[in-house]
């Protein structure tokens, strides 16, 4: 069946998406374009690593950090109350690594902080670097990616810089959720050389798997203390850097990095029903950010529920000849631009196929995230009341 001219033009939306959004996603200002540092010219960077029941990721975040070709460095990982053998896998590897990597056990939780943010913070205390690195425990590093990043952030002049490294995306639940989470994000942030140029805090992102700092600047603004209760941490930390009129620098390194952070249907759906409403909140425009996530919500059904679900009934039951031509066109086309997403994604092409199932269930988190207001839960505990600055 050929659509009518009609029929296309109620379908344009989905075509001017899927021609235009590969365009507007492509990858600019890579960290591999700054060459590393002189031996002699390398700060000391302090590699910091806060790990809470991390035995399933610790060992290979660790082992790609010692292989580091950057010659100055120390690692430390503060245990953040483990139950799960994290600690006692941290000191084997120390043990067998020469005594590169401090452990350190962390305090009990203070009422007023996130998890997250006092372990860094305890990290931090501990850190004897000119330059801070935090990074999380589920990511891997190219041996070269440390000097790279460091010439970057010296050549950049930057207050903080942050880099976006490839995800990760081998079980199912994945490969159908997370690119149009990914999608979503990049969206807003499409353009990661805007990022060193906003003066707006709003117009700012940073990737909390890799947030590097001249120590003198995570002083000046108060570090993790200054987003102790924030669930979204990392973005609020750059929007501070803005605030204070310092300077982010964002780059990709897909090639440099790799993180996984989810293996499992329900580790994606708390993982970002934890964070989806607050980081959207703070990230959109103002006047949107009371409705953003209920808006990012409905706006997955639309686009790519309802014209897949409409031309599945249309074999079943009778629909009018407009709406069969529309749905047929709207899904093919969503079908390609789907395709083509999860190629960039490295994701096998066959799992595009159903991406009405993976909107459906975004759709479901960005509800349930709503909802939730500011109750958090994670890793086996509660914050309430916890409120986007």
């Amino acid at each position: 069946m050929i659509p009518t001219t009609a029929e296309i033009l109620a379908a344009l939306p989905w075509i001017v998406f899927a021609i235009l959004v590969p365009i507007l996603l492509r990858p600019r200002s890579n960290i591999e374009g700054y060459a590393p540092l002189e031996a002699v010219a390398s700060p000391m960077v302090s590699i910091i690593i806060p790990a809470r029941n991390e035995a399933e990721n610790i060992t290979t975040c660790l082992r790609t950090i010692l292989k580091t070709r950057y010659p100055s460095w120390e690692i430390i990982v503060i245990d953040d109350n483990s139950v799960d053998g994290t600690a006692e896998i941290v000191r084997a590897i120390d043990e067998s690594s020469g005594g590169r990597v401090t452990l350190v056990e962390g305090a009990p939780l203070p009422e007023d902080w996130m998890g997250k943010s006092w372990a860094c913070w305890q990290g931090y205390k501990a850190a004897k670097g000119d330059v801070l690195l935090f990074t999380d425990a589920d990511t891997r590093h190219n041996t070269r990616l440390l000097g790279h990043a460091v010439a970057g952030m010296k050549k950049e002049k930057a207050d903080l810089l942050t880099v976006l490294p490839r995800q990760i995306m081998e079980g199912f639940w994945e490969r159908i959720i997370l690119p149009h989470v990914f999608v979503a994000i990049m969206l807003r942030f499409h353009d990661v050389t805007r990022i060193g140029k906003a003066r707006k805090p709003r117009d700012v992102i940073a990737n909390g798997q890799f947030l590097m700092f001249p120590r003198e600047s995570y002083e000046a603004i108060g570090g993790h203390e200054a987003v102790r209760r924030n669930v979204v941490e990392d973005l609020r930390l750059a929007q501070i850097i803005v605030e204070k009129k310092r300077h982010v620098f964002a780059a990709h390194a897909e090639d440099m990095m790799e993180t996984r952070m989810y293996r499992s249907l329900p580790g994606i759906v708390e993982g970002w029903s934890k964070n989806l409403a607050l980081g959207a909140r703070q990230a959109a425009p103002k006047w949107l950010g009371p409705i953003a996530p209920w808006v990012l919500g409905v706006m997955e059904i639309l686009f790519w529920v309802v014209p897949a679900t409409v031309f599945v009934l249309s074999f079943f039951m009778t629909v009018s000849p407009f709406l069969s031509g529309w749905s047929l066109t709207a899904t093919v086309v969503s079908l390609v631009f789907w395709m083509v997403t999860h190629v960039r994604f490295r994701i096998p092409m066959l799992h595009a196929t159903l991406y009405p199932m993976g909107a459906m269930i975004t759709g479901f988190m960005c509800f349930r995230s709503a909802m939730r207001g500011e109750r958090v839960a994670w890793k086996g505990r509660n914050y309430p009341g916890v409120k986007p600055d």
